[in-house]
Order: structure tokens, then C-alpha cells, then sequence
């Protein structure tokens, strides 16, 4: 497993195709912030509140100078209908071979229900207009988390 991301890394570069079909590249967005979220499944429970509450906070984000996006294993076709499903306005991105969460340190063993798997690690990086890591936040909540990340962000 990668090592964790540290304020100052260079956030390493991926091109993923979106619930669209777009191929979406981290380099294609130099010059902006982006925040990068991990997420375990869409239409989860927990997935799905933190992808709502990433929605309800696009417009804010934005005008602060943030792009989101959100990664996960899932299929392009299975993160349409999540889109669709949930109203959601971020861009969802589909990593498969999980290439993109283990080069951020997203995908390994986690705990779950106290049992040791490997899985994603809902994990937050936020990377600043060079490039580099600005926030690094491993095994986040997803109830709460953007508020938290608002605030960690001087947002308010």
C-alpha cells in the first residue's frame, strides 16, 4: 500500500472517465483547487449522504475557488444512475482497477465492524492550483464531513 499523502506531496496524476463518459485528468485542472473525495460504493447510505452533502455545497465550493470530485470503483453506467438517482451535480469519476485510490492511499485494510478488510478508505485531498496537497484527510465520516472539511478550509 502507498504511503499517505502529507501537506506539500505532488498529488499524483489520473485520468478516470466520468458518469458521462468525459475522461476527466488532475493535470487538465491546474490553476483551480480541487477536492478530491474517495467514497467506498454509490448508493450507499453513507455514500450517498456525503455525496448530497458535496452537491448542497458545489455552488459555495465553486465560487471559493474548488472543484469536487468524487472517485469511487464503481462502474460509469452505475455512477449515472446515481447521479440521476440523487440529483447530483459534483462529477463522479469511475477508478475500476483502483489505480487512482491506491496511488492516494485510498484503498488498502480498513476496519469494518470490527473486522480487519481491504477496501476504500473514505479519505478527502484537497489539491491546490500547482498541483500539490493542501489537505490530506484519511478515514473521514461521511455524516458531517463536509461541514468539517468547510471549516478546515476557512469556509465557514
Amino acid at each position: 500500500m502507498t504511503d499517505r499523502l502529507t501537506v506539500g506531496d505532488t498529488a499524483p496524476d489520473f485520468t478516470l472517465t466520468s458518469d458521462t463518459g468525459e475522461t476527466v485528468t488532475l493535470s487538465g485542472l491546474r490553476g483551480r483547487s480541487v477536492i478530491v473525495y474517495f467514497y467506498p460504493a454509490a448508493m450507499t447510505p453513507g455514500c450517498t449522504t456525503q455525496a448530497c452533502d458535496f452537491t448542497d455545497s458545489l455552488a459555495s465550493l465553486q465560487a471559493a475557488g474548488y472543484e469536487v470530485l468524487g472517485i469511487s470503483p464503481d462502474k460509469p453506467e452505475k455512477l449515472a444512475k446515481f447521479r440521476e438517482r440523487d440529483g447530483l451535480t459534483i462529477t463522479l469519476l469511475s477508478d475500476p482497477d483502483r489505480t487512482t485510490l491506491a496511488s492516494y492511499a485510498a484503498f488498502g485494510e480498513k476496519k469494518l465492524y470490527g473486522k480487519v478488510v481491504e477496501g476504500v478508505i473514505r479519505s478527502t485531498i484537497v489539491v491546490d492550483p500547482e498541483g500539490r496537497v493542501a489537505l490530506a484527510q484519511y478515514n473521514v465520516k461521511a455524516t458531517g464531513h463536509v461541514a468539517k472539511l468547510r471549516r478546515d478550509l476557512g469556509l465557514g
